[in-house]
């Protein structure tokens, strides 16, 4: 069972070990595979009629198995990589320890957006977009130019006191739960927000073409972990078959042999530090 940690506790040695594998992935293919699945059922909605990925449900499990593969296929590659976690809510700006030259990189320039430092850089040979909405190969941000800034440990404790996981009709509209909540469709906007703030990339369903996507929704599992811990008689919804959604016990695409239910408990896999 692995440990995730929050980014700014990671040595040294951890986080060139998860750029190397991350970058190892890209290598052999296997990293737009990961972008392409998002995509596909992220961008689309709905799946056979069910929305799986967004302002649904399963947003939160459909996500706990999407990092899942995603770190499976890491720590293929390295034992010892676990995804770590962004809490935006205190690593606040441009500045923050996720963005130096050794770990993610900095801002886009401001002329087309591409992030010319770090790892995952254009120039760097390593990181080319190949899953794409247009024609640009590189890795674009515009960090902190949306028209809001990132969401506050007050925002979150406004989300975590929400006693319901969702609401009727389980959709972007729904006015209360914890997950259209937390997705940012309502209340204090947190996932939805963060996507925004970081711009370029993060801004579509090729998202995880930035890798910082990762360590983003790892935070929003995070959450999820949290609320449960403080909600324990509060479980996922619905329970029961209902038009156009996953409930507890139907099956997520593109796995369909992944349940809801089979998602609530992380401890088997890992802990969050």
């Amino acid at each position: 069972m692995g440990v995730r940690k929050n980014q700014r506790d990671l040595t040294t040695t951890e986080k060139r070990a998860f750029v190397n594998a991350v970058l190892e992935l890209k290598k052999r293919g296997r990293y737009d595979e990961f972008v392409r699945t998002h995509n596909n059922f992220i961008l689309s909605d709905t799946d056979n009629g069910n929305r799986v990925g967004h302002r649904s449900p399963s947003f939160l499990p459909w996500h706990r198995q999407f990092l899942l593969d995603f770190e499976r296929a890491l720590q293929a590659i390295d034992a010892s990589v676990n995804l770590p976690y962004w809490d935006w809510t205190v690593d606040r700006d441009t500045t923050s320890s996720l963005w130096s030259a050794d770990f993610l990189g900095g801002n886009g320039r401001d002329s087309d957006g591409q992030v010319t430092t770090g790892p995952f850089a254009f120039s760097a040979g390593n990181w080319v977009i190949n899953v794409r909405t247009d024609s640009r190969n590189y890795l674009r941000r515009a960090l902190g130019t949306g028209q809001r800034p990132l969401p506050t440990a007050d925002d979150v404790r406004s989300v975590l006191s929400q006693t319901t996981y969702d609401v009727s009709p389980w959709n972007s509209t729904s006015t209360s739960g914890f997950r259209n909540l937390v997705e940012g469709w309502r209340g204090p906007n947190l996932h939805n927000r963060v996507h925004v703030w970081v711009g370029g990339d993060m801004t579509s369903g090729t998202s995880p073409n930035d890798p910082v996507f990762w360590l983003h929704h790892c935070h929003i599992d995070k959450l999820w972990s949290d609320w449960q811990k403080a909600h324990p008689s509060s479980g996922y919804l619905p329970t029961r078959a209902t038009t156009n959604v996953v409930a507890l016990n139907g099956t997520m695409a593109p796995w369909n042999n992944v349940r809801p239910a089979d998602m609530l408990d992380h401890t088997p896999w890992y802990t969050y530090a």
